[in-house]
C-alpha cells in the first residue's frame, strides 16, 4: 500500500505515535507499539462515488422541459434567462441492514370478530440521507443503486466539479437510519389492535457516497430560481418556478366545488345507506365523504394560497419517512391520512 492510499492523523493512545489509516479500514495497528485500535468517524467509513452519466447539454434540456407545465407561468420558457449551470458532488450517508422482528395484535375476522395474529418481519433495508446541509440544493436523499458505485477518487471528482465534504455526524446518521427501518417495519402489516412489537436492526453497514447533481440557476422577471438535475438518471430532483395565476384560480374554484358536492351529497347518501343497513361497522361510511370533501377543499385552498411559486421534489429526493425530522404533514395530508386509517381499521 502506498503513502497516497493512507491518511495520516490518528494518534496512538498508548505511545502517541502517528498511525496511518487506510481508506475504509476500521481496525488499525500502531507501527511503533503494535497497539490495535478501532477507527471511529469518517476515516473508518467506506467511501464510494457514482459516475456521472448526464452531460451539461442533457441537463439543460431537462431544465428547459421543466419550464413547461400547467401550473408554471405561461411565459416561463420564453422569458427565463439561465445564469449558470454547474456540477456538484454531494456526499450521502448510506446504511444497509437486516431488519427483523415481530408485532403481536389482532386483525378483523368476519363481521363482528377479530383474531390474534403475529406479524413477522425479516428484510434487508437501505437508507440514505445527505451528509451536508442541502437547504441550498433541496435534494435530501439520492437514488443510490449498488451497481453504480465506484471507489472514491477525490482527484477525479475535483476535476469535474465542486465536491462537498461531509459535515453531519455518522453516529446521527446510523440512529436516523434505525428509526426509518423501524418505521418501515411497522408499515409491513396493518393491525386493528397492536399489543406488542420488537424490532432488531442487525449488521448495519455505513458508507459515504458522492452523488453528481447538475445545478441550474435562472432568472424570471427579476426573481431568481433553481433547478437541480440528477447527474445519473437525468430527471429533476428539485426545482422551483413561478406559478400560473389562472391555474391557481381554477384549482381553487374546482376543488372547492367538488369538495362541497362530496361533503353535502356524499354525506346524505352515506347516511341513507347506513340507515338501511344492519351492519354496525357501516357507521364509518358517514365520516368518509366528510373527510374526502374537507380534504379536497383544503388541497384546493393550498394550491391557490401557495401556488405563487411551484416547488417540485420527487419522492426519491425527499427525506426518508419515520426519521422524526421535517416530517410534520400539512393539514390536507392529515385529512387523507385519517381517511386511510379509517379504511384500514374497518378492513
Amino acid at each position: 500500500m502506498t503513502t497516497k492510499d493512507k491518511t495520516e492523523g490518528l494518534t496512538c493512545p498508548n505511545c502517541n505515535g502517528i498511525v496511518p489509516v487506510p481508506e475504509g479500514v476500521r481496525v488499525v495497528q500502531c507501527p511503533y507499539c503494535q497497539l490495535t485500535s478501532l477507527v471511529r468517524g469518517d476515516r473508518g467509513v467506506r467511501r464510494w462515488q457514482v459516475p456521472r452519466r448526464v452531460d451539461r447539454e442533457q441537463a439543460l434540456a431537462t431544465v428547459t422541459a421543466f419550464f413547461v407545465g400547467l401550473n408554471r407561468a405561461r411565459t416561463l420558457r420564453r422569458e427565463a434567462r439561465i445564469k449558470e449551470t454547474f456540477l456538484v458532488y454531494l456526499p450521502y450517508w448510506r446504511v444497509q441492514a437486516l431488519v427483523t422482528g415481530f408485532m403481536l395484535g389482532r386483525v378483523k375476522s368476519g363481521k363482528d370478530s377479530t383474531r390474534p395474529v403475529e406479524a413477522k418481519i425479516q428484510e434487508e433495508m437501505f437508507w440514505n440521507d445527505a451528509a451536508v446541509d442541502v437547504s441550498e440544493f433541496g435534494v435530501h436523499s439520492a437514488p443510490l443503486r449498488d451497481p453504480d458505485f465506484e471507489p472514491y477518487n477525490a482527484d477525479a471528482l475535483h476535476l469535474e466539479g465542486m465536491v462537498f465534504e461531509p459535515s453531519e455526524s455518522s453516529t446521527d446518521a446510523v440512529a436516523e437510519a434505525e428509526r426509518h427501518f423501524t418505521y418501515r417495519a411497522r408499515q409491513k402489516r396493518s393491525l386493528k389492535t397492536k399489543f406488542f412489537e420488537k424490532f432488531h436492526v442487525l449488521r448495519p453497514r455505513l458508507g459515504l457516497v458522492y452523488y453528481p447533481l447538475w445545478v441550474t440557476r435562472y432568472e424570471y422577471r427579476q426573481r431568481n430560481y433553481q433547478v437541480v438535475v440528477d447527474g445519473v438518471g437525468g430527471k429533476v430532483l428539485y426545482g422551483k418556478a413561478p406559478g400560473n395565476i389562472f391555474y391557481r384560480a381554477a384549482m381553487l374554484v374546482g376543488g372547492m366545488a367538488l369538495g362541497t358536492f362530496i361533503l353535502v351529497n356524499g354525506t346524505i347518501l352515506a347516511g341513507l345507506a347506513v340507515g338501511s343497513s344492519s351492519d354496525d361497522d357501516s357507521a364509518f361510511l358517514v365520516l368518509l365523504p366528510i373527510a374526502i370533501g374537507i380534504g379536497l377543499a383544503i388541497t384546493a385552498y393550498r394550491a391557490f394560497r401557495y401556488g405563487e411559486e411551484v416547488e417540485e421534489r420527487p419522492k426519491e429526493a425527499r427525506k426518508a419517512a419515520g426519521t422524526g425530522a421535517n416530517e410534520e404533514p400539512d393539514s390536507g395530508q392529515q385529512v387523507w391520512q385519517m381517511v386511510r386509517e379509517m379504511m384500514d381499521a374497518n378492513r
